[in-house]
């Protein structure tokens, strides 16, 4: 059985004042590539990642696309996970 997954988080620091936004690949529980926004580049953790981190931050349509997203979907998104997240006690 191999699997193979994706997880997209976003981190709120004081507010929408600081965000990251980052977003891992992973094929059976090993992180291979990953994507952190406070980097601005995709990042290869194995030979496998490499090749295909190579091809993704060559494209710069592509990654002027990625480094959006903090604003698309991090600070877009906050006012609905605020009350679920940050004003719980």
């Amino acid at each position: 059985v191999f699997q193979e997954m994706t997880r997209k988080e976003c981190y709120f620091m004081n507010g929408t004042e600081k965000v990251r936004y980052v977003e891992s690949y992973i094929y059976n529980r090993q992180t291979y590539a990953m994507f952190d926004s406070d980097v601005g580049h995709y990042v290869g953790f194995t030979p496998f990642g490499e090749f295909n981190v190579k091809h993704w931050n060559s494209d710069p349509v592509y990654m002027e696309y990625m480094r959006s997203t903090v604003d698309r979907l991090c600070r877009h998104n906050y006012p609905i996970a605020a009350p679920f997240s940050v004003e719980r006690r």
